[in-house]
């Protein structure tokens, strides 16, 4: 290739068309082949990524967070396949990070999904989604290319197959099984809201020497999962707290893990005008029915939260939400608990923007070492391609923002500035800041929450939390009231960093349950009650 023809494909279309030549192509034909499906509708993501020695034999072509620059995705809604069976998709409209008529000329591996249910800002591509096979095209396209959808991806394997996972994960997963319970509980209030039959999943993990028949209660811990996580990966999950019980290095207690995924995101349980009245659900429906199916101490001293990340979160606000329900809560990295530090932005700074600060440097969304791994603008972006719903930015408004009149919503920062609207931030301030909440209601709240709350984060958080957790222990600070607050020195957002003492990626597992227990039991007795 000539250095002129580099620099010829080097140049924006603008340049291009002012130059007199043809802009090169960018649109791809999709087609659904008749065995597939007879027709199908979603959100059609086209993934790209330079040729490499590593990737050759891969069989999938994939996004998995904006810090990946090598992929490069576009993407459209499609409503119908139509008579012909064949939609196209430009990818130099709705791409992240930018079109592909800027891509470097060479060999780019590129695949084709159909996201069917909505979900792939939330768990990626799953069972029902259609894929293409993986395919290897030169860019700058000389012709438009025509790609078919080629099968549909399975269900996932068994809720305990444990097929390929390391030896002593298997073989805790495995015990577990036997003392884990799937539970559905009905909701009569997301049924009103929704208007269709609601239910609410769960995992009830019983201690050694249950007996359901028995007059022996157990205090019980309610725990919800990071973003991202769902009902199958939640059962999994307590498999740790299984084998812990089994060694008798914790107290027996019932564990219940708490699914709250949707489709717009987790739903953190808060009684929300778009997501519907979760808070509500949790404390008058799903623990009654849960404590009238098992042997449960069904008393506040015998009710315990604990979490990480948005499961953090949602531990922290069913305790500041709920303080006379609950006997403590132990949050661990919670999502942003004080609004003066939304992942390092005070939202309540007139001006505020998410994606520049005052001196107009981009805003970091994650770190590692240090080094700045995502920036806000960047997350929102890949948001915004791989779908409307689902993203962890998206699904905090449709947990803490105002509805509009279209039901909707109502976004807290424009996505293409990061303009922070100042009406929807006051909203949130007013209705779910943790830190503004304890300030402002402390009298009120003093007598049941006061030395209830218990947070650790690690002071090096992926996601700056530790920031708003300073916010939330100023607040406490300032009203008098008691809470523990724990910084693990140069611990990131990982939950295995921030429980681990000495090498122990246990020990806070073991401290916080013995801290529970003696609420339950200030006796000290041991077993249940």
């Amino acid at each position: 290739m000539t250095n002129a023809m580099a620099r010829l494909l080097a140049l924006p279309l603008f340049a291009l068309a002012l130059i007199g030549a043809a802009p090169p192509e960018t649109r791809f034909d999709i087609s659904l082949p008749a065995a597939l499906s007879d027709d199908a509708s979603g959100r059609l993501l086209l993934f790209a990524a330079p040729l490499s020695a590593d990737n050759g034999e891969s069989e999938d072509i994939d996004i998995y967070g904006p810090d990946d620059a090598r992929i490069f995705v576009a993407g459209r809604d499609v409503a119908s396949f139509g008579p012909d069976r064949t939609v196209s998709i430009d990818a130099e409209e709705g791409a992240f990070p930018k079109g592909f008529a800027t891509l470097a000329p060479g060999d780019y591996r590129v695949q084709v999904v159909l996201d069917r249910d909505g979900d792939y800002n939330y768990g990626g591509r799953g069972p029902g989604d259609l894929v293409s096979k993986v395919v290897t095209l030169h860019l700058p396209l000389g012709a438009r290319p025509s790609i078919a959808l080629d099968h549909r991806l399975p269900p996932v394997a068994g809720q305990f197959d444990v097929t390929g996972l390391p030896p002593r994960a298997a073989e805790q997963i495995t015990a577990s099984r036997p003392h884990l319970h799937d539970e559905q509980v009905v909701s009569k209030a997301l049924t009103r809201f929704r208007g269709t039959p609601q239910s609410v999943a769960a995992w009830v993990l019983t201690p050694p020497g249950y007996d359901p028949n028995g007059r022996v209660t157990y205090p019980t811990v309610y725990t919800a999962g990071a973003f991202g996580t769902n009902h199958r990966v939640d059962g999994q999950q307590l498999s740790r707290i299984w084998h812990l019980m089994e060694t008798k290095a914790i107290p027996p207690m019932i564990w219940v893990t708490l699914d709250f995924a949707s489709p717009t995101g987790t739903t953190e349980f808060a009684d929300s005008v778009n997501n519907g009245p979760w808070g509500e659900a949790l404390t008058r429906e799903i623990i009654p029915a849960l404590e009238s199916r098992y042997r449960m101490d069904a008393r506040p001293s015998g009710r315990f939260l604990t979490g990480h990340s948005s499961g953090g979160w949602f531990a922290l606000w069913a305790m500041v939400r709920y303080p006379a329900f609950f006997g403590g809560s132990w949050a661990s990295s919670p999502d942003p608990v004080d609004f003066r530090h939304f992942i390092g932005v005070d939202l309540y700074q007139p001006g505020a923007n998410m994606y520049r600060d005052a001196q107009g440097v981009a805003r970091p969304l994650e770190r590692a070492h240090g080094a700045v791994k995502t920036t806000i603008a960047q997350a929102a972006g890949i948001e915004t391609v791989l779908g409307r719903d689902g993203g962890q930015l998206r699904s905090f408004d449709w947990t803490f923002s105002p509805r509009r009149a279209d039901g909707t919503p109502a976004p807290l920062f424009d996505r293409v500035t990061g303009a922070v609207d100042a009406q929807v931030a006051a909203y949130w301030r007013d209705n779910y800041d943790i830190g503004h909440r304890i300030e402002t209601q402390w009298p009120r709240l003093r007598h049941d929450l006061d030395g209830k709350v218990h947070v650790v984060v690690g002071t090096a958080d992926s996601y700056y939390l530790d920031g708003a957790v300073h916010d939330l222990e100023d607040a406490f600070r300032k009203v008098g009231g008691r809470a523990e607050f724990i910084y693990v020195p140069g611990a990131s957002h990982s939950i295995n960093e921030v429980y681990a003492r000495d090498g122990d990626r246990n020990a806070y597992y073991r401290e916080m349950a013995q801290a529970m227990y003696a609420v339950a039991r200030p006796s000290g007795a041991t077993g249940g009650r």
